[in-house]
């Protein structure tokens, strides 16, 4: 380490003795005055310290030339494709692929597949599929108006970010997970008993779209703790804090979790799991390391 450190210093004496000080600081003074305020290090006299973030041991989505992903009609962009800086998810390299894929790759290539969108005639509104579903959110809409509570929908946002935060953030356990689902029923069972929804339906009406929003995190924040707290192991942006190495690393248990979890809702707080088996012929798992 000491040694790497010193041809990090090296490096860094030649490339300023070379560009010039002034110019390192025209080109790159912002990142590096953020930087010192965040640790107190000056980046011109000690090499920066890059960290793997849990983030960077994950995937992502296979997409072809044109960003679309194995579903016809589904783009993934930025860091949530495999793709260009998608390997070494460095977060220079991911923030330039998200800029990259939106302001310059999309736009170019999703005409192929919307092009075939002229061809398509009007839906019609009068399936009793769009029927049934619009009168669920009628119905939907008009409970949360009728409320009339006392809590602001930012009052739930916030408490359920916390515990978010907490419990099911990098790294979670088994005793905190738990906690977590027990809360967040609490906070969903309040959110319908005592949320105040200001403003109208057939009005553009920002709150009420908060309020839609907030109901559905309300319900992905069990989900996310549920299935959690299911899988046993430490994995990818999943690290659960007793599955690990001496060392510290990820504990995986590809024998009994090298699957995609489906959860069904089939009733609220009743979750059903279906398993998708993974099957990889074309590269061999294998456990990353960055020590």
């Amino acid at each position: 380490m000491k040694q790497a450190n010193k041809a990090f210093k090296i490096l860094r004496k030649e490339k300023i003795r070379e560009l010039g000080l002034a110019v390192v600081k025209e080109k790159y003074g912002n990142l590096f005055d953020m930087y010192k305020q965040i640790t107190g290090e000056d980046p011109y006299e000690i090499p920066m310290r890059i960290y793997p973030a849990v983030h960077y041991t994950m995937g992502g989505l296979w997409v072809d030339y044109n960003l679309m992903t194995t579903v016809e009609g589904m783009y993934a962009l930025g860091e949530a494709n495999f793709s260009d800086h998608g390997a070494n998810r460095l977060g220079a390299s991911a923030l330039m692929q998200g800029l990259a894929d939106g302001y310059f790759v999309l736009p170019y290539t999703i005409g192929d597949y919307l092009s075939e969108e002229i061809r398509t005639k009007a839906i019609s509104t009068d399936h009793e599929a769009f029927v049934k579903a619009e009168a669920e959110v009628n119905e939907r809409l008009t409970k949360m108006l009728n409320i009339k509570g006392t809590k602001s929908v930012d009052y739930f946002h916030k408490a359920l970010g916390k515990i978010m935060w907490d419990k099911c953030g990098m790294a979670r356990n088994a005793e905190g997970l738990k906690s977590a689902i027990t809360e967040i029923r609490k906070i969903r069972e309040e959110f319908w008993k005592d949320v105040r929804v200001t403003g109208a339906a057939d009005e553009f009406n920002p709150e009420l779209e908060k309020a839609g929003r907030v109901a559905d995190f309300i319900e992905l924040g069990e989900l996310m703790c549920m299935d959690a707290l299911n899988r046993n192991e430490s994995c990818g942006g999943h690290f659960r804090e007793e599955f690990q190495t001496e060392e510290g690393e990820a504990l995986r248990d590809d024998e009994n979790y090298s699957y995609v979890a489906g959860w069904e809702m089939k009733e609220v707080g009743n979750w059903e799991l279906h398993k998708e088996e993974l099957k990889y012929d074309n590269i061999k798992i294998a456990a990353r390391s960055y020590k």
